[in-house]
């Protein structure tokens, strides 16, 4: 499809189904039909076979009209699950899931995370076991965003203990409602249960919900895993003034008698940080790669996550005694859209940021990423190299 065109089905699908009366669901349902999902694959997986660079004019144009988005009503789905669908999935999985996970009307969680494999993800314990043409899966996954929404779920699992730990794990596709899953909030000390811990016992998965070859699952993680990055870090091309935030909190204190030099050095050093992540992110986003993301993700996330910390921290200095001071407690559950519940108080914001360069890839785990397989610096000594995962002590 030529730029023409594209501009052609999206004047028709504004004209058709305007933002401002049509239901959000039905918007993303019209939007996918009309091959403007994901721009760059065919038109049954919501595609239009055209450049991925024009991924960015639809974008530009429905955020002006004012569109919902789809990522606010399905973040883990959009940004992670469906990259990974569109790369490892066969063309049943595809028709069968792709549609209701852009729609909304099929939430998706991640679940690759375990109490004792958080970076070191490879080294995962939740094992499922062949039985005929179903696998029984077993085990437990934490830190999981939306699970307690979710009708899906993209899960890691052992299926080989007897090789070394990359070689032994296998991707499936599970029901978050079948019988044996469990989940349980995990609250945060904001008060708020953005995350949940998922239990399985005995859940049974059909052989047609696992994602790529049995063995092959670490591929299809790293798929996910740079596709979260991308999804976290290029959030910050999203803001219409990067910066403008800092600027205005830093004015609202001067205007009180707390500014000094100091202070406002440090709002204009936060700023140019955050036109210059602006500009990395828009660049990243220009370049177009067809869901396979590069380097760019690690590099987004490392710097969006540090930049928010410090950000968070200015802001909340900028209160005074009065930010140490949490204005409300009690235990919250994230509802979709995303952001529904509310802008979080500035105490708050800086309480979460802490998690920043934890979540998605700690901040040391990505620099080693970027050191070894950008700049092809040594990698780390690893001890447990080319032992079989159940030789391995724990």
């Amino acid at each position: 499809m030529s730029p023409e065109e594209l501009t052609a089905a999206i004047d028709a699908l504004l004209r058709d189904h305007p933002p401002s009366t049509t239901d959000p669901h039905d918007f993303f349902a019209a939007r996918f039909d009309a091959g403007l999902a994901w721009v760059w694959v065919d038109r049954p997986d919501g595609g239009s076979n055209a450049e991925p660079a024009l991924q960015g004019l639809i974008e530009q144009r429905l955020a002006e009209a004012g569109a919902p988005i789809p990522g606010a009503y399905n973040p883990i789905g959009i940004g992670m699950c469906g990259p990974t669908l569109l790369t490892h999935g066969t063309d049943e999985q595809r028709a069968k899931y792709l549609r209701p996970l852009y729609t909304g009307e099929e939430v998706w969680c991640q679940l690759f995370s375990e109490p004792s494999a958080g970076s070191d993800v490879a080294g995962l314990a939740a094992r499922a076991r062949r039985d005929g043409d179903e696998w029984i899966l077993d085990g437990q996954k934490v830190w999981t965003s939306f699970a307690h929404l979710s009708r899906r779920g993209l899960i890691l699992a052992r299926t080989d203990p007897d090789v070394p730990k990359h070689n032994g794990i296998t991707a499936f596709v599970v029901d978050m409602h079948a019988p044996g899953v469990d989940v349980r909030p995990l609250r945060q000390m904001t008060g708020d249960a953005e995350f949940n811990e998922v239990f399985f016992d005995g859940v049974r998965i059909p052989d047609s919900d696992r994602l790529g070859d049995v063995g092959a699952g670490w591929r299809v993680g790293t798929t996910t895993l740079m596709n979260e990055r991308v999804s976290l870090g290029g959030a910050i091309a999203t803001r219409e003034e990067p910066g403008a935030g800092l600027l205005e909190s830093y004015r609202v204190a001067a205007a009180r008698g707390e500014g000094n030099g100091l202070r406002r050095d440090q709002a204009i050093q936060l700023w140019i940080e955050a036109n210059v992540n602006y500009l990395t992110a828009v660049r990243a986003a220009a370049g177009g790669n067809r869901g396979k993301p590069g380097p760019e993700g690690s590099v987004l996330k490392l710097v969006s996550a540090e930049y928010n910390r410090r950000a968070a921290e200015f802001e909340n200095d900028l209160l005074g005694p009065g930010g140490a001071l949490l204005p409300r407690h009690e235990m919250r559950r994230p509802t979709l859209p995303y952001g529904s519940m509310g802008a979080p108080s500035t105490q708050a914001t800086f309480l979460r940021s802490r998690a920043n360069t934890i979540e998605g890839g700690t901040s040391e785990i990505l620099r080693n990423i970027l050191g070894e397989r950008v700049l092809g610096l040594p990698g780390d000594v690893r001890v447990d190299k080319g032992v079989a995962w159940k030789d391995v002590p724990r």
